[in-house]
C-alpha cells in the first residue's frame, strides 16, 4: 500500500458519469465517477486529475499502475505517504485500511 515516498489506493470508477466526483470508501477501494468515456485513456486521466485535485497534487504525481481497462484500478499517488492517507481519511473517512506508517 505504500513505499518511502507514494501510497497507493483501488478504485472502483464509473466513467461516463454525469460529473466529476468522489462517493467515498467502498470496503477496501476508493468509489469514484468520472464524465470522461472509458476509451483511449480518457478516463484515466480523469480519475488521475480528480485525486490529484482532491488530494492538492500536481497531475504528474498521480498514476494508473494497475487495471488501466479496468473499473478496478490501483493507483500510485507520490509523496509522503502519512500526509496523503491523512488528507484523504480526513476528507472521505470511513476506510478499514489501517494507516501506512
Amino acid at each position: 500500500m505504500t513505499s518511502d515516498n507514494s501510497l497507493e489506493i483501488w478504485v472502483k470508477v464509473n466513467a461516463g458519469a454525469s460529473r466529476d466526483r468522489i462517493d467515498g470508501w467502498m470496503e477496501d477501494q476508493l468509489k469514484l465517477r468520472v464524465a470522461a468515456a472509458p476509451e483511449r485513456g480518457r478516463a484515466n486521466r480523469a480519475v488521475c486529475a480528480l485525486i490529484a485535485r482532491t488530494l492538492d497534487v500536481a497531475p504528474r504525481d498521480v498514476t494508473v499502475v494497475q487495471g488501466p481497462t479496468s473499473p478496478r484500478k490501483r493507483i500510485r499517488i507520490a509523496g509522503d505517504p502519512v500526509t496523503l492517507w491523512t488528507r484523504l481519511t480526513a476528507l472521505y473517512p470511513g476506510s478499514d485500511l489501517p494507516a501506512p506508517r
